[in-house]
């Protein structure tokens, strides 16, 4: 089975943040700072990412209408 979620845990001082930055930790996040909302939804569209609610109901959707409202907070 392949790791995923902690697939550096053996690696030395893992816990380190320097260490997470060195093998590709936060790397969406700073991918994502550089992108407007539109470009980040898009990106989501294309993922095909759904909710965890029961109804799958498409991420892209839900922040496409919540970026629409302009009441806040959200």
């Amino acid at each position: 089975m392949e790791k995923i979620l902690l697939k550096n845990i053996d690696k030395s001082d893992s816990q380190e943040i320097y260490v997470y930055e060195k093998f590709g930790g936060y790397s969406a996040l700073k991918k994502a700072l550089k992108m407007s909302p539109q470009e980040i939804i898009d990106e989501i569209q294309l993922s095909g990412l759904v909710g965890r609610g029961g109804a799958a109901f498409p991420v892209a959707k839900k922040w496409t209408f919540a970026r629409q409202e302009p009441a806040t907070p959200k």
